[in-house]
């Protein structure tokens, strides 16, 4: 196919007709599609439905250390699901802490924490005159929002196809004290589908910063949600190797069940060392007695161990796997040698990364936006919602049916054609 920058603006008017005919076409359908947040299926939440089984009023509901799931205690959960999920987060049981349905909610707690009490006895950050943050990016919307609610400043650094630029982190981190933390998605990121480089990770826990209170806020959402049994990114576990630098508290991993069970019904963990736990139980006791442990045993009796886990995302793979594939085909069809957008094909995760022509985003989703399709708005993969190129666009293909996400594609290639073809005009 010809590029667009090469037609002449007669062939571009041509070419626009055309398509514009075909906009109203759809548009005339009066259609209402939502693609955006990376929400599971209602076919994905069937695989879990059996949970609701495995426990009932005759069942046995004594975890084996003895510990009565009906009743108080258990700051840390129940030592079955404690191992679960410290094997779905490569990491030693003894290292983690679950908490309630929600990583994100814990990934708050824990910037809230340091804001009003600081880190392991160093200065509650709220006392300090700036805190910073590093934000890889095109990054995840829900993590900036908890460091802007926070009035942290956010720090843009810019992702590679190995992980973030690790030069710019390295440099900020070791020369700058104000820096307290990074946001990492480390595997499947959202919304690239990157997995961080194993020379990238060496390089995050051999960081030397300026703040002894630093962490790695390393939120491993996708670290089970592979697309294909063949071809799967590996991710080197970064506790164990912060623990190997010398350094082991400079980390703070993240995990939940949340796009694995149900959504709002999951369980969530928090890995880190010894030192960091103390401190992160040492206030977690004034907050609650102990998270819901009925939950943690019916996640434990159906799951069984990661094995079960392991089973239970093929069959998700499955499902989602040729929505992923549909869209990535209509792309390469429609939009391969036209110059006017590049993606990413993820083997994981839950998001396609697009990028349009610059200055083109915001544009194309409020056309997508007339035809009746609702897409993550153009600039939320950035802090403070500002991208500086206006042309990252996140993709969420798992929500809608084939059928809708066929439709949705076209829409979103229509757009992306139309806006493109203007701005061309524009620039003429």
């Amino acid at each position: 196919m010809t590029a667009y920058k090469d037609l002449s603006k007669e062939e571009l008017l041509e070419l626009k007709n055309e398509l514009e005919a075909q906009f109203a076409e759809i548009k005339a359908k009066g259609l209402k599609l939502d693609m955006s947040r990376g929400k599971p299926s209602a076919e994905q939440l069937n695989l879990s439905m059996g949970m609701m089984d495995v426990l009932n009023s005759s069942a046995d509901m004594i975890c084996e250390d003895g510990v009565d799931c009906r009743n108080y205690g258990g700051l840390d959960g129940i030592a079955e699901a404690k191992q679960l999920l410290a094997d779905m987060m490569e990491v030693p049981k003894d290292n983690v802490i679950i908490f309630g349905n929600s990583s994100l909610n814990v990934m708050y707690d824990t910037v809230a924490r340091a804001m009003t009490h600081g880190i392991m006895g160093s200065t509650p950050w709220c006392r300090l005159d700036k805190v910073k943050f590093l934000c890889p990016v095109p990054g995840y919307d829900r993590h900036f929002a908890i460091t802007e609610h926070f009035g942290i400043e956010m720090i843009n650094i810019p992702m590679t196809p190995t992980g973030p630029d690790m030069d710019m982190v390295e440099k900020l981190v070791s020369e700058d004290p104000a820096v307290k933390g990074i946001w990492c998605v480390p595997k499947y990121s959202n919304p690239q589908g990157i997995t961080y480089s194993d020379e990238t990770v060496f390089r995050f826990a051999n960081l030397k910063p300026a703040a002894e209170d630093f962490r790695i806020f390393w939120d491993n959402a996708y670290g089970v949600h592979h697309l294909y049994e063949d071809k799967q990114d590996y991710l080197t576990e970064l506790l164990m190797e912060c623990k190997k630098a010398g350094s082991p508290d400079m980390v703070y991993k993240f995990a939940s069940t949340s796009k694995i069970s149900f959504p709002g019904s999951g369980i969530a963990a928090i890995a880190a060392s010894e030192a960091n736990l103390k401190d992160i139980r040492d206030m977690l006791k004034y907050q609650t007695i102990g998270h819901d442990k009925v939950n943690q045993l019916r996640h434990v009796r159906f799951f069984k161990d990661i094995h079960g886990i392991v089973e239970h995302m093929k069959k998700q793979a499955d499902i989602i796997r040729p929505k992923f594939e549909a869209v990535i085909d209509v792309f390469e069809r429609e939009l391969s040698g036209l110059e006017i957008g590049s993606w990413i094909k993820p083997l994981g995760g839950y998001f396609i990364s697009f990028d349009s022509m610059e200055g083109c985003a915001k544009a194309i989703v409020a056309k997508a936006k007339e035809a009746g399709l609702v897409m993550t708005g153009a600039g939320a993969t950035y802090p403070y919602g500002k991208d500086p190129h206006d042309s990252n666009i996140r993709i969420a293909p798992t929500y809608p049916t084939p059928e809708e996400l066929s439709i949705a594609t076209d829409i979103f290639v229509l757009s992306v054609k139309l806006v493109s073809i203007d701005k061309l005009l524009g620039n003429l």
